[in-house]
């Protein structure tokens, strides 16, 4: 089953039996009003330039981007939070994939908001054996374009979930990235850019195959 077939399926079972009505109305309105302020549009895309970075993996090492590029391109997907299934699933077929990815000189890292606790949980029950890096505050996200404040009805509802994300992130902002992917090539620019403003939506981890192939070709010429 596809990375999308498996979060369709997981939304309509959600929408249908775990849901009431009235809070499944509150997560589409918020979602199509972020996709009605053209955020995503406006977010880093192929050919721009990557904002560098140094963020601190879940045992407190710092990684930067830097270093990660002098090894190869890099594959970065920014990661909402261990709370958040359709992210689960996400990085589960990233980590899928994580073997293709690596023997195509790249290497592969999240980016959430979330604390380094939570990474290491995330890391830990979803078996990953790439970084989840902590973004506190979210600047690396505003940095890409990606960085979005959750409307009042929202945070209620989150909250009715039992989830504050004001303790779950170590900040009250109350603000999540978009999902997006990216490949960066060892110049430091985009190849590969994939932002949705609705999280229920993700790419394949195969399609990063091609700009990865297609970067290794030119490293080689």
């Amino acid at each position: 089953m596809s990375l999308q077939a498996t979060l369709d399926a997981y939304k309509a079972d959600f929408e249908t039996n775990k849901a009431p009505p009235e809070v499944v109305a509150v997560m589409h309105r918020a979602t199509a009003d972020l996709v009605a302020t053209g955020q995503a549009e406006r977010a880093l895309k192929a050919g721009d330039r990557a904002p560098a970075f140094r963020l601190s993996d879940p045992d407190g090492v710092t990684v930067s981007s830097a270093d990660l590029l002098a090894q190869g391109p890099l594959v970065l997907t920014f990661y909402r939070g261990v709370w958040c299934p359709y992210c689960n699933f996400d990085l589960a077929a990233l980590e899928a994939a994580r073997g293709e990815i690596e023997a195509r000189g790249a290497s592969l890292v999240a980016v959430s908001p979330q604390t380094p606790a939570n990474s290491r949980k995330a890391q830990r029950t979803g078996k990953l054996g790439f970084p989840i890096l902590a973004d506190a505050g979210g600047a690396v996200a505003a940095a890409f374009g990606l960085r979005w404040s959750l409307p009042e009805d929202l945070k209620r509802v989150y909250a009715g979930f039992g989830l504050d994300l004001a303790v779950f992130n170590d900040d009250t902002a109350w603000t999540l990235p978009m999902p997006a992917r990216y490949v960066i090539g060892r110049d430091g620019i985009i190849a590969y850019a994939e932002v949705n403003p609705d999280y229920t939506r993700r790419p394949e981890p195969s399609d990063l195959f091609p700009t990865l192939d297609r970067l290794r070709r030119a490293s080689a010429a």
